[in-house]
């Protein structure tokens, strides 16, 4: 990200951090950041409640479950998370969209679903 502009959230502004415990993003560094080499678009910052959590592992996308391996301690309820954009259209599809930080949500996520909808699932507007 050396010489580029910075990152920008879906309402044009600079990019907020998502997470720092845990450590959050697709490049593990708090920030719900995207690039080409991203191409699950990990780029919604949704805030984690139990019910979202048991609707994802249901769904294929166990974030809950501590993977040691990969140093991954598993998201838990209350805590805030870089959700993968087509993750996030698929649980707005199922009327399961978790609530979102849209100001560190990046502009990426436009390419995937409308600011209305984003808005509508924001709790720091």
């Amino acid at each position: 990200m050396d010489n580029k502009q910075p990152a920008r959230n879906v309402l044009g502004e600079p990019m907020e951090p998502c997470s720092l415990k845990p450590l959050t993003g697709f490049y593990r560094d708090g920030s719900c950041n995207t690039g080409d080499d991203n191409p699950g678009v990990h780029a919604v910052c949704i805030y984690a409640t139990e019910k979202f959590l048991t609707y994802s592992k249901a769904v294929g996308n166990d974030l809950s479950t501590p993977i040691p391996q990969y140093n991954f301690a598993g998201v838990k309820p209350g805590e805030s998370w870089c959700l993968s954009g087509p993750r996030f259209v698929e649980a707005v599809m199922n009327k399961q969209a978790p609530q979102i930080f849209i100001h560190a949500t990046h502009e990426k996520m436009l390419e995937l679903i409308d600011i209305e909808t984003l808005k509508a699932c924001a709790i720091d507007l």
